[in-house]
């Protein structure tokens, strides 16, 4: 797999029936490994080793209903209330992050109403912070890290 910007984190694949494998610590399985899984993997790696936040507030692939349309987001951490703190859209590495991609990412937060934004494709990261009552947002340099 493509290397990604993010700091280097240890893996856990195996190979079976002709296809490769990750596993997942949050979902506590094997998943398929295919480019946006890839990526998925980083960012949890990211969220739990490097922004120290808790496994227990990760919340992976999950469905939602948007539009009365079944939809899956990619990745959410709650606050300790269970309010969503952050929504991460996460891209395979060879999908360009457009307007599309954050069209996606505010329809599925407009449900949710997160706090915080991630979209990234492994390569290119963007970070947001909401503001609903003014329906506002700004960019970020990288999201903030777990405090309790």
């Amino acid at each position: 797999m493509q290397d990604l910007n993010f700091p280097p984190y240890s893996f856990r694949i195996k190979n079976s029936q002709n296809r490769q494998y990750i596993f997942d610590g949050i979902r506590k399985k094997f998943v398929v490994l295919q480019p946006e899984e890839w990526v998925r993997q980083h960012v949890l790696r990211y969220l739990v080793f490097t922004k120290n936040y808790p496994k227990s507030l990760i919340n992976v692939e999950k469905q939602l209903t948007v539009n009365e349309l079944r939809k899956r987001y990619d990745v959410v951490v709650f606050n300790s209330d269970g309010s969503i703190f952050l929504l991460i859209e996460c891209k395979a590495p060879e999908v360009k992050i457009t307007q599309a991609t954050f069209d996606q990412i505010a329809r599925y937060n407009y449900q949710l109403k997160a706090k915080h934004l991630m979209v990234t494709n492994g390569l290119d990261h963007y970070y947001c912070e909401m503001d609903h009552t003014n329906e506002k947002y700004r960019f970020l340099e990288d999201i903030p890290d777990f405090s309790r």
